[in-house]
Formats: structure tokens, sequence, C-alpha cells
């Protein structure tokens, strides 16, 4: 696990919410196994959240869908996958969850301690009234949110980024004076990589196997803190 990373070199530490600090496969999971058990499908966690990823992942990587939209759609096609029917109702049922997901523990604390040094911002693949309810959870007031709703695309696209480095320049904060901080290698690492940013890999599924919710990637991060809460406490000695 590498830590070793100069914070004073940074002024604003960016974020990815779901999945580093919404928890967003046990949400993920809650609300797959509501729709499916009294349809008598049952499988592992993992192979569920691996075949919803792949299947979110095609979807947001398409013409642009309202999040929502998009969680909808991938329930029902990962239904027929496993050889059922998820009802309209129920599928934009599973669109809304996200209001229910739960942050993890050490998210809001960290947030918090994080903010007495730096200013934060997050970049999420979410639409605006759905990440709302989530940063009610986290109990912070973010410098800058950008969301896909306001791009009209979904991380790994490089728009998204783009966006955060023009909202963040306007504030004077440049591209290298920037920390981006998250858990999905696919979503947020590879592009921020590619742009030439340094980042931090909150590992939250460390010593379980697979990728999970994220389709897999060989992507580098500069640090990896297995929680949000050894994060903060090595960016804010």
């Amino acid at each position: 696990m590498t830590t070793d990373i100069d914070y004073g070199a940074f002024d604003a530490l960016t974020f990815d919410c779901y999945g580093t600090l919404i928890d967003w496969e046990t949400g993920i999971l809650a609300g797959l196994r509501a729709a499916l058990a009294h349809r008598g499908v049952d499988r592992p966690d993992d192979e569920l959240l691996e075949a919803y990823a792949a299947t979110e992942a095609a979807l947001e990587h398409g013409p642009y869908l309202p999040y929502r939209q998009i969680l909808a759609h991938s329930i029902q096609i990962l239904g027929e996958e496993l050889e059922t029917t998820i009802s309209d109702a129920d599928a934009a049922t599973f669109g809304g969850s996200v209001a229910d997901w739960p942050a993890f523990e050490d998210s809001a604390a960290a947030l918090a301690r994080l903010k007495t040094r730096f200013k934060l911002g997050v970049l999420t693949n979410c639409d605006d009234d759905l990440f709302a309810a989530s940063n009610r959870r986290l109990g912070v007031k973010f410098d800058w949110i950008v969301t896909a709703q306001q791009v009209g695309s979904y991380k790994p696209d490089e728009a998204n980024f783009a966006a955060l480095f023009e909202r963040l320049g306007a504030d004077g904060v440049p591209r290298k004076r920037i920390l981006h901080v998250a858990q999905s290698l696919f979503h947020d690492h590879a592009p921020a990589k590619r742009l030439g940013m340094t980042t931090v890999w909150i590992d939250r599924r460390h010593g379980r196997p697979g990728a999970g919710a994220t389709p897999p990637s060989d992507a580098q991060p500069d640090a990896t803190f297995t929680s949000m809460a050894d994060f903060a406490a090595a960016a804010t000695p």
C-alpha cells in the first residue's frame, strides 16, 4: 500500500461519491435482491455486482440518460440475463433507491477533517437530486459539485473531468493543484491519469476478489488507502 504523497502540493481534493463515500455496493445489492428475491432468483453477491457493473457501464457509454433511468434499464436488462422479468414499477423503485444507499461509516468524519485543510469537490455519475439526497448523509458542504446530469455524460468520459477543471479553474485552482480521490479504477483513475492528475485510490474492496460493482481496470493510482479515515489522517495530520 503506497501512501507517500506531498499533500502540500494540493489546494483541492475532488471525490467520486458512489463507492468512495457512499456504499453503493450495499445499496445496489439491496435493490437487486428486493426485486429478484420474490422472482425466485438468487446469485452470489459478486456475481450480481459484476453482471450489473457491465450492464450499467455499457448504458453509460451510450446516449445520455438520467442516472435513475440508467439504473432502471440496467436492472431490467440484468433480469433478462437471469431469465426473469423486472416490472417497470420495480425498475423505477430501483432507479430511485440511490437516496437510500448508506454512507460508509468513516465518510462524514473524514470529509469534515479534510475540509479543515482543503477545498472539497465532487465529480459524480449521478443526477442532481439523487446526489443531493446522498450529500445529506455526508454532512459536508462541497465547494464544487459536478454531476453527470450537468455534463450530459458519464465517467470515464473525459468531458466530465474537463467540466471539473473548468469549474475549479474559474476559482483559481489549476489542474496540478487538484488531488482526485476515488474507489473506481475504471470510472475515475483511468481517465484522471490520462489527463495528468495525481490520484488516491480508496480501495474499499481490499482483501476481496474481483472488481465488484465497477468494471476492471489496470489504472495505477499514485497512492492507496483502504479507508477514508486512513486517508484523512495522512492528508491532515
